[in-house]
């Protein structure tokens, strides 16, 4: 039997719900945890947890990496040791999950809103360079620019690295979403100062929770490896001249991470192939594109349609709940930060692309953990709906 067909699901019945990306689990993890669990080493450090990080800086192309109990505490130490401060502006898509802008908030700055190219909803090059003009003109102190590679496809670094350094503005990648993905050569988290790789339970592999920070800087690694672990200085007993968090991977989900990334090419190639599949569903059909970026090599964690009611006929929301009827999870694609209730009156440079996409997009089940018979539910289902237009 093929290791993709040999997972550990939820019970159900073939006609289960499709889910959007659940975990992809198998025999492989299971022998990865009991082999941890049975050394002994179940605390939050251990030979699992140096391994992970070597491993996974090796395949982003990093010199170092610290692995971390979430995405978002990896993007909040980096801040931290590229010394950002209360007052200071952060640059932060207005698309994105709101981890991104939560880590900016932990340490008191501002977290400054840049809308995304429609066609990708990556972060807008040329907003970006406007907004840090009218920022360093202003007279505001600029503490750093977080780029969110969306959905798994990296932003154009070729164009917002030079931006950013013209300002003076380090660069924290937010690869969350795109582990596997690169762009001109390059994995995704290896741009910029650092970059930041999360291992949620949605998430491309997955450590239940967990993330990674990753960087050529070694210094800027040393400093967040104090910090992740409450700051504690080097002697016998307990000492501590740092406020620090506790932000430590456990040895346990490091094995788990361990096998994932073992299995992380299959993984790619099966969501590559889901995106192939509903590219053909949706070729032929007016005013329905994918939102993706064609010069970057996406994992497909998630795949996108943007719907254009006025050519199409119909709404992506339409879709969304003919799908739900058959059991098969979709979602809107990010509601902008602009717009959460938890920001109102936050500073953001606005072009409306992000508002399109959250009123003309749908996110469809990317999971590599679908099986053949799922993703044939869900091509079905989209071909009745389509054929009802």
């Amino acid at each position: 039997m093929r290791e993709q067909d040999v997972r550990y699901r939820p019970a159900g019945g073939v006609d289960e719900p499709v889910l959007l990306s659940p975990p992809d689990v198998g025999p492989l993890e299971e022998s990865y945890l009991l082999r941890a669990l049975r050394s002994g080493w179940v605390a939050p450090v251990g030979p699992d947890v140096d391994a992970f990080e070597r491993e996974v800086a090796e395949r982003v192309g990093t010199a170092h990496a610290v692995a971390l109990c979430s995405g978002t505490a990896g993007l909040h130490l980096a801040l931290v040791a590229l010394g950002v401060r209360p007052g200071d502006a952060v640059l932060v898509p207005t698309l994105t999950f709101v981890a991104t802008a939560n880590a900016v908030v932990y340490t008191g700055a501002e977290p400054v809103f840049v809308d995304c190219e429609p066609d990708t909803g990556n972060l807008d090059p040329e907003l970006l360079d406007r907004t840090l003009r009218d920022l360093r003109r202003s007279g505001r102190r600029i503490g750093a620019v977080l780029p969110v590679d969306m959905f798994g496809s990296c932003a154009d670094y070729g164009r917002i690295l030079p931006i950013c350094a013209a300002a003076g503005a380090p660069v924290v990648e937010d690869a969350a979403e795109a582990l596997g993905a690169a762009r001109e050569g390059r994995a995704a988290g290896s741009f910029g100062r650092a970059g930041v790789l999360s291992f949620n339970g949605n998430k491309i592999i997955t450590t239940s929770g967990g993330g990674m920070l990753v960087s050529d800087d070694g210094d800027l690694v040393a400093r967040c490896r104090y910090l992740s672990t409450q700051a504690r200085q080097p002697v016998p007993h307990y000492e501590h001249t740092d406020t620090g968090y506790n932000y430590r991977l456990s040895n346990l989900l490091a094995a788990l991470g361990r096998a994932q990334l073992r299995r992380l090419d299959g993984m790619l190639t099966r969501r590559r192939a889901h995106r192939e599949r509903y590219a053909k569903l949706f070729a032929g059909v007016a005013g329905v594109r994918l939102l993706a970026d064609a010069d970057a090599a996406a994992n497909c964690w998630l795949t996108s349609i943007v719907v254009d009611q006025e050519t199409a006929g119909w709404r992506a929301a339409d879709l969304g709940r003919h799908l739900a009827a058959h059991r098969i999870e979709t979602r809107r694609v990010w509601k902008p930060l602009h717009l959460q209730p938890v920001f109102a009156g936050s500073r953001a440079a606005l072009s409306g692309a992000a508002e399109r996409l959250f009123a003309d997009g749908l996110t469809l089940p990317s999971g590599s953990g679908m099986s053949d018979h799922q993703a044939a539910r869900v091509a079905e289902a989209i071909d009745r709906f389509l054929e009802g237009r």
